[in-house]
């Protein structure tokens, strides 16, 4: 039986592929190119850390992961951190785009139940004791 990933999570990974990589390149050469604000550690780390946690939650909704909505719930939040961050070093409204859209996403993925989807398709989740 195949497995269909539901419209809302399709979406939700293209945006957090979308933003992984915008902020890995915008990272490697837009910031290191330009130099000063772009490249000061805690802007340049959190560039970094949110291209990962993008790839990182975007993994977890292809594998199915239960622990989606966790992954994606740090995911929204590390998207809005570097939103923000990019906006106030500035000349990067690519990255703020790309962050911003894939945080609403996530959001909307974080507040969906793991194994909502699985107990769906009619395979009970034992509850926790």
């Amino acid at each position: 039986m195949k497995h269909a990933l539901s419209p809302q999570m399709t979406k939700c990974i293209e945006q957090c592929l979308d933003c992984y990589r915008v902020c890995q390149e915008m990272a490697m050469n837009h910031c290191l190119e330009e130099g000063g604000k772009h490249v000061e550690p805690h802007h340049f780390r959190l560039m970094l850390n949110c291209a990962q946690i993008c790839d990182t939650a975007a993994n977890f909704m292809m594998s199915s992961s239960e622990l989606h909505a966790k992954a994606c719930a740090v995911c929204a939040d590390t998207c809005e951190a570097c939103a923000q961050s990019c906006e106030e070093v500035g000349g990067m409204d690519e990255c703020v785009r790309a962050c911003r859209q894939c945080a609403e996403s996530c959001r909307q993925m974080a507040g969906s139940r793991p194994g909502k989807e699985r107990a769906a398709r009619g395979r009970a989740t034992a509850a926790p004791m």
